[in-house]
């Protein structure tokens, strides 16, 4: 029996008032819909994901799910239901259609576990299953500021998704119905079809202000284990090479030598990413013997590193990079180093150290024959 997940991502969020929809915004690393398409995964009982954007973003969420087996996005329509009724009429097109759907808001990063179990089961019994929960709080009807009533909360649900449903009727639902609903569960109610109850959530956020975004943050926060890693690189000096350090170039007689950019700082402090990730060091990835890594910018090599972190779904919780060196000085240069790994990685600057230090004229770096490296990088991990 094939599953499918129509993942709901043409939504404008105005109400969270930030310069692009709240779906696209990172939650530790990586947007937040990634966050939604990999919790519809994780069961393995979803066999198709179809995306559904705002017409002209095909590409930006293609991109944003790279990597995971998603169709290609289907442009959605002006409303909610306009959207979830492209996806279906996509999936109706298919040379064999799901037999389940499940629709799922994209600013919903976390599907608690058992979720998507207790929807399908549901189904047994009923077309369509939603996950809700009982309405806790005093309900008030309003206006302009003023109560006008209380309601009474008994029997009353706050639904979340994602919902299920047989694909068939879904899709006959919307075909038939031209009025506007504020989920799909509606308009099977308007059928007169049952619709199931499984229970949900608190931790099944939708994002939709500020400070949700910083809820579920929170919440994926406790999940995560700290992994420590550390690097250390060493490149003697060349005349007439530009120096670069940490992504800066630095007015210098001599640079470093080396198959790349030779940028000792960098390639210490890709080491002690990999390290904290347990894959490897720099020449796993970037190995010399590669002719067309002879002369790269070592930049390339740290947001690959960075790229690393967030495939693994977690964050750089802060960096530690000292120079060994007798020449040039570090000191004038240091903001700029900090601000370019900053950069490069994806963080604010005071996530990044960057210092120097001298070995008191002693040994190859005292002696001005090379310069040395070490860095930390602490990561934070699904754990």
């Amino acid at each position: 029996m094939t599953i499918a997940a129509l993942l709901m991502t043409a939504g404008r969020g105005t109400r969270f008032g930030a310069d692009q929809p709240k779906q696209y915004l990172p939650l530790l690393g990586r947007p937040v819909l990634r966050h939604a398409a990999e919790a519809l995964l994780a069961e393995a009982t979803v066999t198709l994901l179809q995306p559904v954007c705002a017409a002209g973003e095909e590409a930006r969420v293609a991109g944003l799910l790279q990597g995971l087996p998603a169709l290609p996005p289907v442009p959605g329509g002006a409303t909610r239901q306009e959207s979830v009724r492209a996806g279906l009429e996509a999936l109706a097109r298919r040379e064999s259609p799901p037999a389940i759907v499940l629709v799922h808001d994209a600013a919903r990063p976390v599907i608690p576990p058992g979720t998507i179990p207790a929807l399908l089961a549901a189904l047994a019994r009923a077309p369509g299953a939603i996950p809700a929960q009982p309405v806790a709080d005093t309900i008030k009807r309003g206006a302009e500021g003023i109560v006008l009533a209380t309601l009474p909360r008994a029997g009353l649900y706050r639904a979340q998704t994602p919902q299920a449903f047989r694909f068939e009727t879904l899709l006959a639902a919307h075909r038939a119905t031209a009025e506007e609903a504020t989920d799909d569960a509606q308009l099977l109610e308007g059928m007169g079809a049952g619709v199931a109850l499984v229970p949900g959530a608190e931790t099944n956020v939708k994002i939709t202000f500020p400070e949700d975004l910083a809820r579920v943050e929170a919440h994926l926060m406790t999940r995560m284990l700290p992994r420590i890693g550390t690097g250390f690189d060493v490149h003697r000096t060349e005349p007439g090479r530009p120096m670069v350090l940490c992504g800066v170039t630095i007015p210098c007689e001599f640079g470093l030598e080396g198959h790349s950019d030779a940028d000792v700082g960098i390639h210490a402090l890709c080491d002690a990413i990999y390290g904290a990730l347990a894959e490897g060091d720099i020449g796993r990835w970037f190995p010399p013997s590669e002719m067309r890594w002879k002369g790269a910018d070592s930049a390339q090599f740290l947001r690959h590193a960075a790229e690393r972190i967030a495939a693994r779904g977690g964050v750089l919780a802060n960096a530690d990079v000292t120079l060994l060196c007798e020449r040039p000085k570090i000191g004038p240069h240091r903001e700029a180093m900090q601000a370019r790994l900053a950069g490069l990685l994806g963080v604010e600057p005071e996530r990044i150290g960057v210092k120097a230090t001298t070995t008191e004229r002693l040994g190859f770096t005292g002696r001005g024959e090379g310069i040395a490296a070490q860095a930390a990088a602490m990561l934070l991990l699904p754990g």
